[in-house]
């Protein structure tokens, strides 16, 4: 890393890794218009600021005087343009030029009503070098800051501390009679002018300018690596349950594998009945157009009664209630999601058979009972899945299902924790006793719902 690396990383910090793509620039651009929106509204706040304190200030000037109206016309003026500048903030349309055009006007009033004071007050222009309204100079400064972009703290800074020396000068010149001292007593207790003291001012603008300026910088990379891992943690989220991308993105530890945690749940599975033979008479794109259809039917029965899906296996999905958000209503929320999947189903495949399409029909099968819910795979590739008992019982249902000629099936002892937990009892529910389920070693009491 060269010496120039090194000192922008000291200074900046690290670069992001490469060019924010377009989605994360737009919502970078989203903050900063959002930013102006909140600019406009201070401008115009400090407008009434400064007419405020020209009302209640003391006047020398005649009523006839030219500074009567002069003051009062550039606050108007400026007034307008802020309100135009507002309106275009909420339009989202603020050209580079008109926002740096919008900064030089900003310390042009500022510096143009310190001007004045001399005026007001019948002193000569000395006399304005002491006034502490050169403090909202900061303000200004540090509202360029909430866009994020240092050109244009840079160009507050600088125009405000050359506009100063410009009023210095302006001052030395114009001010006759005044003297330019090195003391600062005769500065505090007279219209004396200190040079020192003025690029004081200057040099304390210019420093604060810049401190902003890094800090902004600094900021801004940050912002744009937070706003990219942002958008690519939201691509990401779409690939896991919602469920368990929030519990990824709370979570303080590094996930590693071999992580997980005890539960009571119940599990579901799904598949399509003769699927490899329809897919064998689909194209590729009608085939993935079909499961995409079927999945988000499935998928919004689970996440309607709480239910996280571990995965898509082909044609498969299984599910599980109460392993990645706790319940105590687990199996009966599995039972209803299976139930509503049947149904769903039931009606896209009539709705297919009348449009001349295969119909659908599914096999849902639930089993509850203890798993393991947690993190497998290595420290490159990780999975969040449940593993017990219940995941398997449920697979091997999914056989059992179609010997017993049935859209919905699981073990009595599943539907009846369902019952307990508040399930109603489902009409036409039939128990099949005593039925050797293949994989399994004893015999099984079920339940057909459908």
């Amino acid at each position: 890393m060269s010496i120039f690396a090194r000192l922008d990383h000291a200074l900046l910090g690290a670069r992001p890794d490469r060019i924010p793509p377009a989605r994360v620039a737009a919502a970078i651009e989203r903050l900063q218009q959002s930013s102006e929106v909140v600019i406009g509204w201070v401008q115009l706040a400090l407008v009434g600021v400064f007419a405020l304190l020209y009302t209640l200030a003391p006047k020398a000037f005649t009523p006839d005087s030219m500074m009567t109206m002069a003051v009062p016309a550039a606050l108007l003026i400026y007034t307008a343009f802020s309100l135009l500048r507002l309106a275009l903030a909420y339009q989202n349309w603020l050209p580079r030029w008109f926002l740096a055009l919008s900064v030089v006007a900003d310390m042009a009033l500022l510096l143009g009503l310190i001007w004045t004071f001399h005026r007001q007050y019948g002193q000569p222009p000395a006399f304005y070098l002491k006034a502490p309204t050169l403090l909202y100079v900061f303000i200004f400064i540090a509202l360029r800051s909430l866009r994020f972009e240092v050109g244009y703290v840079l160009l507050a800074g600088f125009t405000a501390a050359f506009g100063w020396l410009f009023m210095l000068s302006y001052a030395v010149m114009h001010s006759p009679g005044v003297e330019v001292t090195h003391s600062y007593i005769a500065y505090a207790t007279s219209n004396a002018i200190v040079r020192e003291a003025e690029f004081d001012k200057v040099i304390s603008i210019i420093l604060v300018t810049l401190i902003l300026a890094l800090a902004i910088a600094r900021a801004r990379r940050l912002m744009i690596r937070a706003v990219a891992d942002g958008a690519a943690a939201e691509e990401l989220s779409r690939f896991f349950d919602p469920t368990v991308a929030r519990s990824i993105a709370r979570t303080e530890a590094t996930i590693v594998p071999g992580q997980g945690r005890a539960v009571e749940a119940t599990i579901l599975h799904c598949d399509i009945r003769g699927f490899t033979a329809l897919a064998a008479s689909l194209s590729p794109e009608a085939l993935l157009a079909l499961l995409a259809d079927y999945q988000a039917r499935v998928v919004a029965c689970i996440a309607a009664q709480g239910g996280s899906v571990d995965k898509f296996l082909g044609d498969g999905v299984l599910a599980s209630f109460g392993a990645a958000r706790p319940s105590e209503r687990h199996a009966a929320e599995a039972v209803r999601a299976a139930a509503a999947i049947v149904e769903a189903c039931a009606a896209w495949g009539r709705d297919r058979s009348a449009a001349g399409l295969d119909p659908i029909r599914v096999g849902v099968t639930v089993a509850a009972g203890p798993v393991v819910f947690g993190a497998v795979g290595d420290a490159s590739r990780l999975e969040f899945t449940v593993i017990g008992d219940p995941v398997n019982l449920a697979a091997k249902l999914d056989k059992q299902c179609k010997v017993e000629g049935a859209a919905l099936l699981l073990p009595q002892a599943t539907y009846a924790l369902a019952l307990d937990q508040g399930l109603a009892p489902v009409p036409g529910a039939e128990i099949l006793p005593g039925r050797r389920v293949d994989g399994v070693a004893a015999a099984l009491d079920l339940v057909r719902l459908a």
